[in-house]
């Protein structure tokens, strides 16, 4: 009887088998076999084509082909992907400040529905705030008057040393100044309070006329319905 080399055949088998194994994979490796890749310069414009993009490129756009020549993906630059990001980054930023802007006016205008029943009523209430700014600004004027009676009382004192032959006094001198600085201060607290005035009047105008859109036009609409 013949005899049979049984290492041999063992290793024959073993070659057989693998290369049934590896055979289904090594074709689809094949497949994914990467096509050509073009790279780009910084002006966008392609300057080289092969099976992998060149170190001094690899920041560069990109385009990979397929073995029929035939785009199959771009690659954006890391410029164009770092501009990319941050216009996302910054429209994200621009709909979080929408949206708090409008959760903010939700806000608002729920609390003026919930404040008052009427146009009539904000008209009071203005006008209240008005005549509470009018006597400031009353008393602010008394205090500019006070300060150039002051002065000009200081002023006739100091001439009359003057016509006496004697110079103003330390305490005069400082007296003056006080009642300049005090007529500056009245004179800039009235346009202060003018400035306040006015934009106390648009605030109250905006606000009237924001009730009235939210009550639908009608200042006789439910606020129920405004609400909604």
């Amino acid at each position: 009887m013949r005899k049979t080399n049984r290492p041999l055949a063992a290793l024959a088998l073993a070659t057989v088998l693998a290369l049934f194994i590896s055979g289904p994979v090594l074709a689809q490796t094949a497949k994914k076999a990467p096509g050509i890749i073009c790279w780009k310069d910084k002006s966008g414009k392609t300057v080289g084509c092969g099976d992998k993009v060149p170190p001094e490129y690899q920041d560069n756009a990109s385009s990979e082909l397929d073995k029929r020549g035939v785009t199959r993906k771009t690659n954006e630059s890391a410029e164009d992907r770092a501009k990319r990001e941050a216009k996302e980054k910054e429209l994200e930023k621009e709909k979080a400040e929408l949206a708090k802007k409008a959760a903010e006016q939700k806000r608002q205008d729920s609390a003026l529905i919930n404040t008052y029943s009427s146009e009539k009523e904000i008209d009071l209430r203005r006008d209240r705030d008005i005549a509470a700014l009018d006597a400031q600004i009353a008393q602010l004027k008394v205090m500019q008057k006070n300060a150039v009676d002051r002065q000009n009382e200081i002023k006739g004192r100091i001439d009359a040393s003057k016509k006496a032959g004697k110079p103003a006094t330390d305490v005069q001198k400082e007296e003056l100044a006080r009642a300049e600085s005090d007529q500056r201060k009245a004179e800039q607290g009235i346009v202060e309070k003018g400035k306040e005035r006015e934009e106390l009047l648009k605030r109250y105008a905006d606000m009237r006329a924001r009730y009235t859109e939210l009550r639908g036009g009608s200042s006789a609409a439910p606020a129920a319905a405004a609400k909604k």
